[in-house]
């Protein structure tokens, strides 16, 4: 058995020297660190040189000496100079509370982040559509992989159980547009221009912007989600496993039905709102259904519809791609679904409303107005 760790000190020219024998390791310490605060006057040097063993606790013992009494450890090397190292990296002081910052500090950092953190979504959202649409190609060259029952369960979901409060919405903003718009045009005597405010508006604006941010807010968020869930759940990682691409099996589907119904809601929330329009009119404005309709069909010009109907499917494909995005992004806790639902609801109405907006210069550039 090797000696209990001990200690004698010595004189020399650069000041008194603790050497230190025997073992410095846990069962072999005794009564060492109180022999140690005891240990009075300066120390410059500790040899270590002598010393059979040391282990975490005696190099703890022994940092913990020379950082009060400002010391220099000499006499290790090999795995015991590695072992002291590494208690000293490790002896840092605990920050109980973050460093205090200005407030303008703060504001710019909080700036900085939430730029650097929507570079990296727009980055991975670009990247997601690529991935989108090479599933959607690999589709196309082996048919046999298209998920035709998942697809039309998605139309159910997006499309036919979305009609009545798709209805309903259009149906009170037509009511609204067409009341606004008759107080404001009655000052000019022009009650009639409403039909041409509720024609237009309706079907080549409002119809379909509104239809797209009631299926982000139904349908994005369900895809988001669904997906997160079975991300958590790995269902998506042992689809992996099997063999079946997540793309193809889950993603392709929604994207498909979104695409496809979009026009079809848009033009039937258009003829809603229309219908709603109509009735405040003959109401309030006492003109008749056919007279209503016959200046809706004057006024209207063909190209509101085709402007319709040519965004519906863009904006279906940003709402489901967002959606999905969001969804296949969830990791760690269930907290992290309702996080990701939220931020697919938040990106899908935000790039439906800026598509919407380079869509409305590029129609007037070609003269669609």
């Amino acid at each position: 058995m090797t000696a209990a760790a001990d200690f004698n000190v010595d004189r020399d020219d650069a000041g008194h020297v603790l050497r230190f024998t025997g073992d410095l390791s846990l069962p072999r310490l005794g009564d060492l660190p109180a022999r140690l605060d005891r240990q009075d006057g300066d120390v410059s040097v500790i040899d270590l040189s002598g010393i059979d063993r040391i282990d975490t606790i005696g190099a703890w013992v022994i940092h913990r000496f020379a950082r009060e009494r400002k010391a220099r450890i000499e006499g290790l090397s090999g795995d015991g100079q590695n072992l002291l190292e590494q208690v000293q990296a490790a002896d840092q002081p605990v920050q109980m509370r973050p460093q205090s910052r200005s407030a303008f500090g703060r504001v710019l950092a909080e700036i900085g982040e939430s730029t650097a953190n929507s570079a990296r979504t727009a980055l991975g959202l670009l990247a997601f559509m690529g991935e989108t649409v090479i599933a959607f190609g690999s589709v196309l060259r082996h048919p046999s992989r298209f998920r035709f029952n998942a697809t039309v369960q998605r139309f159910e979901v997006v499309g036919v159980s979305a009609l009545g409060i798709i209805g309903l919405m259009s149906f009170l903003i037509g009511v609204v547009i067409a009341q606004q718009g008759a107080v404001q045009l009655r000052q000019f005597g022009a009650e009639a221009f409403t039909i041409n405010l509720v024609g237009r508006i309706t079907m080549r604006e409002l119809g379909v912007l509104m239809t797209a941010i009631m299926v982000a807010g139904r349908s994005g968020s369900a895809f988001a989600a669904q997906l997160g869930t079975m991300k958590l759940t790995e269902e998506i990682d042992a689809m992996r496993t099997i063999g079946v691409s997540p793309m193809e099996a889950l993603v392709l589907p929604r994207t498909i039905a979104a695409i496809i119904l979009m026009p079809l809601l848009g033009f039937y929330s258009s003829v809603i709102a229309i219908i709603g329009g109509g009735l405040l009119c003959w109401f309030a404005l006492d003109i008749p259904p056919v007279a209503f309709v016959a200046r809706i069909r004057e006024v209207v010009p063909i190209t509101d519809v085709f402007v319709g109907l040519i965004k519906a499917p863009v904006f279906g494909a940003i709402i489901a791609v967002a959606g999905c995005f969001q969804g296949m992004q969830v990791k760690g806790d269930a907290e992290q679904v309702g996080l990701k639902t939220t931020s697919a609801v938040v990106q899908a109405i935000f790039m439906v409303i800026v598509v919407d907006a380079f869509f409305a210069v590029f129609f007037e550039q070609i003269g669609w107005i």
